[in-house]
Formats: structure tokens, sequence, C-alpha cells
């Protein structure tokens, strides 16, 4: 690996913090501490994949929020290309939440 190319776990995890900035507007919590994304593809061409859910299939942010995780991503330098797929499988439980969510909401 050349020292100009950057390790895709480390895209990966700049990636996740970008995410982390991103709030369900119904719930103070950030939308990957919810549980919402399920994954997060980088290739070597650094165009990424999100794989996420929306609470229920009649979210008012559906339309939204997938643009918005695409945007935030794409913004930042090394990303070339962001899409983003929404599932419902599995459908999102409150069980998805971390600990840190579940205490925030007072669900611990």
């Amino acid at each position: 690996m050349s020292t100009t190319e950057i390790d895709t776990t480390e895209l990966g995890e700049k990636i996740v913090k970008v995410i982390k900035t991103i709030y369900d507007p119904e719930i103070p919590v950030d939308i990957y501490e919810l549980g919402l994304i399920y994954d997060v593809f980088v290739n070597e061409d650094y165009e990424v994949k999100i794989l996420m859910t929306l609470t229920t299939p009649n979210c008012p942010v559906a339309e939204t929020l997938p643009v918005e995780v695409e945007d935030k991503v794409k913004s930042l330098k090394l990303v070339k290309d962001a899409e983003v797929e929404i599932t419902f499988d599995p459908p999102w439980t409150q069980e998805l939440m971390s600990e840190e969510a579940k205490l925030e909401l007072g669900m611990l």
C-alpha cells in the first residue's frame, strides 16, 4: 500500500463519525446509536454504500434522511461517491439501539 492510499478501515471510521452527526428528528439520538445503520461498505475506489433502515416505513424523514446521509458522507474528502440503500429486513426494533441510546432515552 502506497503512502498516498488510505486504509479503508480508517475511512470507515470517518464515515461513522460523520453519520453520528445526523439525528432522528423525533428522537434525540444520532442515527448510528439508534441502530439505523446496518452496514457501511467502502470499495478500493472509495465509493461508499450504506445499508440503513428507518424506525418505521412511513417515517416522516423517509425522503430526506437518506439524502442527508449521502450528502454528509460525500462531503468527506476521500469519498468519491456514496449511495444509501434503505431496507426493512430486518425491521428496526429498539433492541438495535446502543446502550448509550437506551440510557439517553431513559430505557435503562
